[in-house]
């Protein structure tokens, strides 16, 4: 089950993704069931929402019901946007960095919350705006001091993710900005869709790529993370409680424009595609500052 997050001639509404034959269709799960709300958070947050969005899909697949739209991010609006870094020991190394002991945790603000197709903006500021790919993790039950062995009891789904990062901010700067430096306007693409957890077999076996104006520059697979979803999950909520609707970015894989010789910067006219062994395509352009 494929759900997003939609943009219509009457408001936002969650649909189902249908794919058929190259085409998409996009089902309007409220209009099915009136008791599913049209926030994919608030969808998150009742107990068997997931199950109501199974439920009216198998009955909208009967029919010829459908709606037009541009699909947003999945989840707008995350509570938290929690990101791992150098969760892969191959990055790590690019980076010229130790192998972390335990996860490397940071976070970016809402505002840095983008869907497919809409674009990247580069800060006037920085100069060395890099791309990650990444597998974004979507929580879907609250939980805190997780235990490892039932944190993927509380995940809902994944989708891809980029996280964004302006280099020259976030490790140039004195004391390094690794806040402002992840999180300008629009330096977190999500989408183009939630994949509902049961449809992935093995979350940490999943190839990852991302392509820059059509060339490959990063490929990494999941089962090469130092943490995996699991650890990471329990670690973080030993400290904090997740809630339905809290995103994780999980790492990225080497091939990073920092890790590049020559270096490769992020330009305007630039388009980024992630993509995640069953996610789909997350697709962004770049532009300039305002």
């Amino acid at each position: 089950m494929k759900l997003g997050t939609l943009r219509t001639n009457s408001g936002i509404v969650v649909v189902a993704v249908v794919e058929s034959e190259g085409q998409q269709r996009f089902l309007p799960l409220t209009q099915i069931d009136p008791s599913i709300p049209n926030s994919m958070r608030e969808l998150l947050q009742q107990a068997n929402g997931l199950e109501k969005c199974r439920a009216a899909l198998e009955r909208g697949l009967q029919t010829e019901l459908s709606i037009d739209g541009t699909l947003m991010a999945p989840i707008p609006d995350p509570g938290k946007i929690i990101c791992i870094g150098l969760n892969y020991r191959d990055h790590a190394e690019e980076s010229g960095m130790a192998i972390p002991e335990e996860p490397v945790c940071f976070s970016k603000f809402g505002n840095s919350i983008i869907g497919p197709g809409e674009a990247i903006r580069l800060p006037r500021v920085s100069s060395q705006v890099d791309y990650e790919a990444e597998l974004v993790v979507v929580i879907g039950k609250a939980g805190y001091e997780i235990p490892q062995e039932k944190a993927f009891e509380h995940v809902a789904g994944y989708c891809n993710g980029h996280d964004v990062s302006a280099r020259d901010w976030q490790i140039g700067k004195p004391g390094k900005q690794w806040l402002l430096g992840k999180t300008p306007d629009t330096f977190a693409p999500i989408g183009p869709w939630l994949v509902a957890a049961d449809e992935i077999e093995d979350p940490h076996n999943l190839e990852l790529a991302l392509r820059l104006n059509g060339e490959r520059m990063q490929t990494g697979n999941t089962r090469e993370f130092i943490f995996g979803i699991d650890e990471v999950i329990a670690y973080i909520s030993q400290i904090v409680t997740l809630q339905p609707g809290d995103i994780i970015f999980t790492g990225t894989p080497p091939g990073v424009g920092m890790g590049r010789d020559p270096q490769v910067w992020l330009k305007p006219g630039d388009t980024v595609e992630v993509e995640v062994s069953g996610l789909g395509v997350l697709s962004n352009t770049v532009i300039g500052p305002r």
